[in-house]
């Protein structure tokens, strides 16, 4: 007959007790009464974790591209400042008074100049420090480390204070900060608290950048025209998401923000994508009885959309964790129910 287990019951005692023995695993010698052995079990093999590969920065070296273009730049800024000189000379020497308003007009020009470049230099920085900020919070996300998340949202509530909008999330942020341990969680929690009503009103305007695409390439009776028009509409909801995001991008920010998004979007899979999303809402059958001219305008209005889904991911300063990635799908349902409820009317 085999000997029946002796299980002894559930009891809580203290590590530091003296009663409290720990022995190896592979010692079978027999407990003394009245102790309590802790047999530590044998830690399983770690197994290896897949990271994301961590891309290294280029090494720093001599670039001949930008000392040609800052060489001629120069060049071409001595110029123009001799040749603004001559001209002053030539009026001064033909009336004092033509000389004044040259002198009048070239200080106005200048300071406008400097103006305008030190805006420009203002908005790239900005640009800059908003895409610095969502690869530090992604690298938050993955480390978890506390003191990072807490300057990620110390440099994202200072971007967040110039939205009025953003008062009482902000406040709400402030308030249980010191309550998050994780360095994930923070940033989790700043991306509900700030990022929630903003994301709700970028979509509201990648709906409609796109519902007048849609209206309007529709109609028109030029393809040139059709071009024309979703260029602007894009550069338009390119600008309105980055200001919406915190961003104030002039000219060269413009076009800085045009170059990442079009990367990033990859025009030939977005056209892709696009006509796939199509022929999963409608179908081929209906699809098939569509007019032309109201095809091409869906086709772009779902193009100016994913181009505006791509525009949120390189504007936004926190990447998606815990609110969902707007995908464009649901945009697309968006879109050709409005133009349903348009068409009934």
């Amino acid at each position: 007959m085999s000997e029946r287990p002796h299980n002894r019951k559930p009891a809580t005692f203290k590590l530091d007790d003296a009663n409290v023995v720990v022995t190896d695993p592979n010692d079978e010698s027999r407990p003394s009464r009245g102790t309590v052995h802790v047999t530590p079990e044998n830690d399983a093999p770690q197994l290896p974790v897949a990271l994301e590969p961590v891309i290294a920065p280029p090494e720093p070296r001599f670039r001949w591209g930008t000392l040609f273009w800052s060489a001629l730049g120069g060049l071409v800024l001595l110029g123009a400042g001799l040749g603004v000189a001559h001209l002053i000379e030539d009026l001064f020497a033909r009336s004092e008074s033509l000389g004044i308003l040259g002198l009048v007009l070239t200080f106005a020009s200048t300071l406008s100049l400097i103006v305008v470049t030190a805006r420009e230099a203002i908005g790239l920085m900005r640009l800059s420090a908003i895409e610095e900020l969502h690869r530090r919070a992604a690298l938050v996300i993955a480390s978890d480390d506390r003191n990072q998340s807490r300057d990620v949202l110390r440099d994202l509530l200072k971007i967040a204070h110039q939205n009025p909008h953003l008062a009482r999330a902000r406040a709400t942020l402030s308030q249980h900060s010191g309550d998050i341990i994780d360095g994930a969680d923070m940033i989790r929690l700043a991306e509900r608290e700030l990022m929630t009503p903003l994301d709700q009103q970028a979509r509201l305007l990648i709906s409609a950048a796109a519902q007048r695409v849609l209206l309007v390439t529709a109609i028109s009776p030029r393809a040139l025209f059709d071009v024309v028009f979703v260029f602007a509409a894009s550069l338009r909801l390119i600008r309105q998401l980055a200001r919406l995001y915190g961003g104030r991008p002039g000219t060269l920010g413009m076009i800085r923000l045009m170059r990442h998004v079009l990367a990033h979007l990859a025009i030939t899979g977005g056209m892709a994508a696009s006509d796939s999303v199509i022929q999963q809402i409608l179908g081929h059958g209906l699809t098939a009885k569509l007019s032309q001219r109201l095809g091409e305008g869906v086709l772009n209005g779902l193009l100016t959309a994913r181009l505006g889904l791509a525009a949120i991911d390189v504007t936004r300063p926190l990447p998606f964790a815990a609110l969902p990635r707007p995908s464009l799908t649901d945009l697309a349902k968006d879109l050709l129910r409005k133009r349903g409820e348009e068409d009934e009317r």
